[in-house]
């Protein structure tokens, strides 16, 4: 589209209709927007835009509609984004900043996001390859049952009982504390992980059968690397989706299955990291851009978030593609950079 009024004309209709859910009429762009043009000036800029698959009449004498090609050319097209306000932004350090663990952080995430945008919010759980062991705590909870707690630099804490076959005093258990802590603090979460067995084939071999191992230290051992391996499962966060039962008109009939495919993590997490291919600070996929059908009625704004900090994972916003495109890209901009920010510090 090299005509620049016409441009004009596009972001007109897009605008209005994100903020009336109305078709938009050429009379009402000439009352609402400053073009220094006529109706019938406008009308034929519609006709060419509606000719070149921009925009849609819905019903016959109505006014006219975005295409998902029109939202792309509109997104392309933005040249400034609305700042957030300082209410806004005290809103997401109160949130997401301060002493908390990396899941709670991660939960407040998606919750400042989705009550920014009112649409859906989506973040990927990080897979802090480069984080470090900071401390493995060992609990006894009675006889032959030992806690074993994992907690990472990036506030990261997993954990997973280990039954032993005798029981373990506190001298023993204090003892494979200090043992598993010289071993493994200290170290990235991918050494551990890229070890794998060989952590425990490392391990000083008993000269006695491997049953007057009374205090369970080989058994927390394998423990650990199993904890190491749920940091890196891939998980989602959701928020907000009441936001999208609100919208639900929108989507008639479509609602049923984006509802499904939230229940599907698997198809979320294809959704971000897809979206990660883009190589965009900011990546949008409008309608029909989204591969999985669930997901041809919908818009989803992504960002990178703690990418310095070694997570290499992202958060997204779902809704409509009657979106209010500027405003979402900058809140995701934003969360992401805050989020990041925080993670930097450990």
């Amino acid at each position: 589209m090299n005509d620049s009024r016409r441009a004009q004309v596009l972001r007109a209709i897009v605008e209005d209709f994100v903020a009336t859910n109305e078709p938009v009429g050429s009379k009402a762009i000439v009352q609402r927007h400053t073009l220094g043009v006529s109706p019938a000036t406008i009308r034929n800029d519609m006709a060419q835009l509606e000719q070149e698959g921009y925009i849609a009449q819905p019903h016959t004498s109505a006014g006219r509609i975005p295409t998902d090609l029109g939202y792309r050319m509109f997104v392309d097209r933005i040249d400034e984004f609305k700042p957030l306000t300082t209410a806004e932004r005290r809103a997401i350090l109160q949130l997401i900043d301060g002493d908390v663990d990396l899941d709670e952080m991660l939960d407040r995430t998606v919750r400042v996001l989705s009550g920014l945008t009112r649409q859906v919010a989506l973040i990927q759980y990080p897979m802090v390859s480069r984080a470090r062991i900071k401390h493995i705590e060992i609990v006894g909870l009675g006889p032959g049952r030992i806690l074993v707690v994992l907690i990472t630099d990036t506030g990261q804490v997993e954990q997973k009982t280990v039954i032993t076959a005798s029981p373990a005093d506190e001298d023993a258990v204090r003892g494979v504390r200090d043992q598993i802590n010289t071993e493994f603090a200290g170290r990235t979460l991918a050494q551990v992980f890229g070890a794998g067995p060989t952590v425990e084939a490392a391990a000083p071999e008993p000269s006695e059968p491997a049953a007057r191992d009374d205090s369970g230290l080989n058994l927390v051992r394998a423990a650990v690397v199993d904890l190491v391996a749920a940091t890196r499962e891939e998980r989602i966060i959701m928020a907000g989706t009441a936001n999208l039962a609100r919208s639900g008109s929108e989507f008639g009939e479509k609602m049923a299955p984006i509802l499904e495919a939230f229940e599907e993590q698997v198809v979320l997490l294809r959704l971000l990291t897809s979206m990660a291919e883009d190589h965009e600070e900011i990546s949008v996929r409008i309608g029909r851009e989204n591969t999985h059908e669930s997901f041809s009625s919908t818009s989803v704004v992504a960002a990178e978030y703690g990418h310095d900090a070694g997570s290499s994972a992202r958060l997204a916003v779902l809704g409509p593609t009657r979106m209010d495109y500027p405003t979402t890209i900058s809140a995701v901009r934003a969360v992401a950079k805050y989020v990041s920010s925080i993670l930097d510090r450990g």
